[in-house]
């Protein structure tokens, strides 16, 4: 199999896969390198982590973003991508790829701002330094962000049927009774930056404010900075056409819309399982558009 086969693999897997991969790829090229130069991990990371001093942060404020996609060994590695495959696959069922993108990246931010903020402003963290690594704060934003936005949705858990406003609760409780005790109270405030950020969008998007719009504009901007640079002869060639072609579809993709929203507030009224199945399916396909 070539490169240009696992690239065109690549390029049709969902959002939630991508980033898995992206995750685990990440993983192997710093603990592989690790091996075999004989270096710790820590060498290949302390670009890319996030550390509590402002001083450092001034010169590496990416971090904000990459720390997300470190982890400190395989089964903080594995927890992460398995909560996020089922939560995000979820969250896919009923929005666009570029708001679980979205709602990832701003999660990691907010909870990497919520671990410098503690660890500058507590007196337990005084005279402590550390570095903060891993997708929870992302991934918990998925699982509040899901959970409050269709509380009564119901997955099963064994035998059980359980609905996602509880597994959220649970999961925020367990990490606030570890705070004390855990060894890891700075990653469990990041953790909970994560989730309140999920919980907060949640909220406004229900009440019909959408706080992440501007992020997806960012998304869109760079994107199109990107093709323009890479297609811009012929975009040039074909600019009328695209004009023309927004124009014609302007009116489907406004019924398109709507129907999505009608759903959605049909799930955050009466959960999920409530749908027919074409009303899933549609959710479904319009999550992969």
């Amino acid at each position: 199999m070539n490169t240009n086969n696992l690239l065109d693999q690549y390029k049709q897997l969902s959002i939630v896969l991508k980033i898995i991969v992206i995750n685990t790829l990440i993983f192997l090229i710093v603990y592989l390198g690790s091996f075999f130069f004989k270096l710790p991990p820590s060498i290949f990371v302390s670009w890319f982590v996030l550390p509590t001093s402002f001083l450092e942060i001034v010169f590496q404020p990416w971090s904000f973003v990459t720390y997300a996609f470190l982890h400190a060994g395989f089964w903080h590695l594995f927890w992460n991508m398995y909560l996020l495959y089922w939560f995000g696959l979820f969250t896919l069922n009923l929005f666009t790829s570029k708001r679980f993108l979205t709602i990832y990246l701003l999660g990691a931010i907010n909870g990497g701002l919520f671990y410098v903020l503690a660890y500058n402003f507590f007196p337990v963290f005084n005279n402590i330094s550390s570095n903060l690594m891993g997708a929870s704060a992302a991934v918990l934003a998925i699982v509040i962000f899901i959970a409050t936005y269709t509380p009564e949705a119901m997955v099963r858990i064994f035998t059980f049927r359980i609905k996602l406003w509880q597994i959220g609760l649970v999961m925020v409780l367990l990490d606030l009774l570890q705070l004390p005790s855990s060894g890891n109270a700075g990653g469990l405030i990041a953790h909970m930056g994560g989730a309140i950020f999920g919980y907060v969008y949640a909220i406004q998007l229900k009440k019909g404010n959408d706080i992440g719009i501007w992020f997806e504009n960012l998304i869109d901007t760079l994107v199109n900075l990107f093709k323009s640079n890479k297609h811009k002869h012929f975009k040039q060639v074909h600019k009328t056409k695209q004009t023309a072609t927004k124009k014609t579809k302007r009116n489907p993709t406004n019924n398109h819309q709507i129907k999505i929203d009608l759903i959605l507030d049909k799930i955050g009224k009466s959960g999920y399982d409530s749908l027919t199945k074409a009303e899933k399916d549609f959710l479904f396909k319009a999550g992969k558009d």
